[in-house]
């Protein structure tokens, strides 16, 4: 692809929210709970309130009313780990040996121009709206030495209207591609100009993320760690994700990932490990009383063949646990409620009880927890956090019969019924239609693309396969 062709849309500022939006459900999920004939009040992107319809509606006349006939309305799904680009690489290199698979990453990925990134983006932002998620956390480590790049994955959030949370990776490993490779000063300093070029910019929040062990030197997670505390935000990191990078780190220190990092002073309690499949008991308990989070990502983890995380030991050593699908070529899937299912299933199935993860707990995953995992007031209606909600179609025969409407959204909910979709109180998802853009013009989109770059198309198979 030729550089320097595109320039990213301008980013699509937040719309005026009208004073108050009331949000009328059939059913209403709040905690824990449902309630009937209750409401939500949106005012600026944020709950106002939550109540009785009757009462709500009586004590504000002036507010729009968005009525939500035969649905549960509940809060919008989290997407804790993600790499959009990588939606451009689904198909290419699935059923492959994980070598063979990062090979074809870091080969075709420092190809993509900032278009590609920006099409690949909407292409993994618009599913996942489709699919109930209302915020996602991007890890991005295309780079190319600047910020340009991580603003046209920005610049795509912001189209569609999804809550984005971009993890600025900092990778130096020595072994990875240029594309993706910055000094720690660098990293610090485009991580900083990328913060302050979004700032005010409403849905978009920057975070740092020391990409791993073994792809980041302890001097750029140490960096990474302390501009989180400066900031007092989490930062992400990948960690004990596969054997093979416990066993190198081990080789090397005497250590475990979570042991290292507790003998380095790096466990606090910002700290969000994404994957944490290959941990000992007494590392779970280490991050436990560091109070770190838990990004979990089964679907990836047993797509790539990396084992399974013990989400039970975490969860039973009180460890926050949120969700994440990783990318279109990691997992192939991007909805967290399958996620959430997947959780509990494979729970169940591992510790030889169905009691181990249930649907509450899996429910919690995929929204509440997202709150630890962002440092963001979203997961719960309640007052004070963002109107990021899911309006779910009570007809859908997915849902039926209703004998427990909560256990059919983690359990029996196929994407059919997610009819709308709000973030901010504004309409992302309107009748399973992307509201600011549509599906067919983000395809079309991917195809133009395909057609203007040389060589084989991005989806071809590989000739290894």
């Amino acid at each position: 692809m030729a550089d320097g062709q595109f320039s990213p849309p301008s980013v699509v500022r937040v719309p005026k929210q009208p004073a108050d939006r009331l949000f009328m459900p059939e059913l209403l999920l709040v905690g824990p709970e449902l309630h009937e004939d209750w409401a939500v009040l949106a005012r600026g992107g944020l709950i106002a309130r939550v109540g009785p319809s009757e009462q709500l509606t009586r004590a504000n006349p002036e507010a729009t009313i968005e009525q939500l006939p035969r649905c549960l309305l509940m809060p919008g799904t989290v997407n804790g780990h993600s790499h959009s680009f990588q939606s451009l690489l689904r198909g290419v290199a699935d059923d492959l040996a994980f070598t063979e698979w990062r090979a074809q990453l870091y080969q075709r990925a420092p190809e993509f121009d900032a278009e590609a990134v920006y099409t690949a983006a909407l292409m993994a932002f618009g599913q996942m709206l489709l699919a109930g998620v209302t915020t996602v956390c991007d890890f991005f480590y295309l780079h190319h030495g600047g910020i340009e790049f991580d603003l046209a994955v920005i610049s795509a959030a912001a189209e569609l209207g999804i809550r984005l949370v971009l993890v600025r990776s900092m990778l130096d490993w020595a072994e990875a591609p240029a594309a993706f490779r910055e000094t720690t000063p660098q990293a610090v300093a485009n991580t900083r100009q990328l913060a302050a070029a979004v700032q005010g910019w409403g849905r978009t929040t920057v975070l740092p993320g020391p990409h791993s062990p073994h792809a980041a030197s302890i001097e750029m997670i140490r960096a990474g760690a302390a501009l989180a505390k400066e900031w007092d935000v989490p930062w992400h990191m990948h960690v004990a994700e596969a054997r093979y990078e416990v066993d190198a780190l081990r080789a090397i220190t005497g250590r475990s990932p979570v042991a290292w990092l507790a003998k380095e002073g790096l466990l606090d309690s910002r700290l969000q490990v994404v994957h944490g499949v290959w941990v000992e008991p007494a590392e779970i308990e280490m991050l436990a009383g560091a109070k770190s989070g838990l990004v979990h990502c089964p679907g990836a983890n047993l797509f790539l063949g990396d084992g399974l995380a013990p989400l039970a030991a975490y969860l039973a050593a009180g460890v926050s646990c949120a969700l994440g699908c990783d990318s279109g070529s990691a997992n192939s899937q991007l909805a967290v409620i399958h996620e959430a299912r997947l959780a509990a299933l494979l729970a169940k199935g591992t510790g030889g009880s169905s009691t181990a993860v249930t649907s509450a707990h899996a429910l919690q995953m995929a929204t509440a927890a997202g709150a630890a995992a962002t440092g963001l007031p979203i997961g719960v209606l309640e007052t004070g956090s963002a109107a990021d909600m899911i309006a779910i179609d009570l007809d859908d025969l997915s849902m039926q019969p209703a004998a427990n409407p909560l256990n059919n959204v983690v359990y029996s909910m196929e994407l059919s019924a997610i009819r709308h979709v709000f973030v901010a109180g504004e309409p992302t998802v309107r009748n399973r239609q992307l509201v600011r853009r549509s599906e067919k013009s983000i395809v079309e989109q991917y195809r133009r693309l395909q057609e203007a770059t040389p060589g084989p198309p991005m989806s071809a198979a590989v000739a290894s396969r």
